[in-house]
């Protein structure tokens, strides 16, 4: 397996969008869950920075299905994020613990 070292969630309307665009895709139910699986796993796994997989058909060569529900249930488990610069670049941690502690 691909080692995915963060998880970057999508917003609703981004998962919404996929699942729309899966939905015409494909008619069986089946091979419509497990595309759309693939195209959220390959928005959201970063490996070093970078999209650890280029499209849902890397994630599908790549993964098993039991790889795929470890890695979606990693994703559906967050809270937040592990790194808040991940989400946000300019994001500056030490400012943040600074402000933090002015606050107590």
């Amino acid at each position: 397996m691909i080692p995915v070292d963060e998880l970057r969630p999508l917003s609703a309307a981004r998962l919404l969008a996929l699942w729309r665009d899966c939905r015409e895709a494909a008619d069986d139910p089946l091979e419509r869950t497990l595309l759309c699986n693939a195209r959220v796993l390959a928005a959201c796994c970063y490996r070093e920075g970078a999209p650890a997989f280029a499209d849902e058909e890397e994630v599908l060569t790549t993964l098993t299905g039991r790889q795929m529900e470890r890695l979606l249930e990693r994703l559906a488990s967050q809270t937040e994020p592990a790194d808040p610069a991940a989400m946000n670049p300019a994001f500056d941690a030490a400012r943040f613990d600074a402000l933090q502690k002015e606050a107590l």
